[in-house]
């Protein structure tokens, strides 16, 4: 049996302070995700088959997975994926502007740096209740949009480059309702350089 594992944070819980304070980060990390693991590895307890495949090719195949486990592999699988590549694009003292060819594919798609920024924020904050926003690679061309809850871009065939949790745990303790300081404020802890890697690796598929 080949267990799904939570990953420690690549930084310090209190590394991203101002910005996301460390009581939300221990809380966040070593209670939402964990939970999601522990309820993943249980749904597939009972699924040998499914249990040697990776979490992206679980989500990609989302729906060959039985009906029976469905929604709880796609909630908890989901938010472990989601959670997984959210932690790796942030950083202490992270924030300004992409490098490299991804600036590039931005500016083809979104015209300026400035534009793609507002067009994600406006997209994080226009998801109604929980869920993410996103910016996908899909048929060769970056796309921002939102998804509801936990699902993650891989069960509609996108690969994530950049993702945001809008989800109230993400930010209630430290802004409470105010999800536009939260999204204002998390531009400045971006990592842009794993952003950009997972940029390249999606032009590699």
């Amino acid at each position: 049996m080949t267990e799904h594992k939570l990953s420690d944070l690549p930084y310090e819980f209190n590394a991203l302070e101002p910005y996301v304070d460390e009581q939300t980060m221990r809380l966040h990390h070593g209670k939402h995700h964990a939970a999601y693991v522990n309820n993943l590895n249980n749904a597939l307890k009972d699924h040998p088959d499914l249990q040697n495949k990776s979490l992206e090719d679980l989500l990609k195949d989302i729906n060959s997975v039985p009906e029976s486990i469905r929604t709880v592999v796609r909630n908890n699988g989901g938010g472990h994926a989601n959670h997984s590549l959210f932690w790796t694009i942030m950083k202490p003292n992270g924030g300004g502007e992409p490098k490299g060819d991804l600036v590039d594919a931005i500016k083809k798609k979104f015209g300026d740096f400035e534009s793609f920024k507002k067009k994600f924020s406006e997209i994080a904050m226009g998801r109604f209740g929980s869920g993410w926003a996103w910016l996908v690679m899909h048929n060769g061309e970056l796309e921002v949009y939102n998804t509801a809850n936990q699902d993650s871009p891989l069960m509609e065939g996108k690969t994530p480059i950049l993702g945001l949790d809008v989800w109230e745990h993400a930010y209630y303790l430290k802004y409470q309702n105010r999800r536009t300081e939260y999204v204002e404020n998390w531009w400045n802890v971006v990592n842009w350089e794993q952003v950009q890697k997972n940029f390249t690796n999606a032009g590699k598929r």
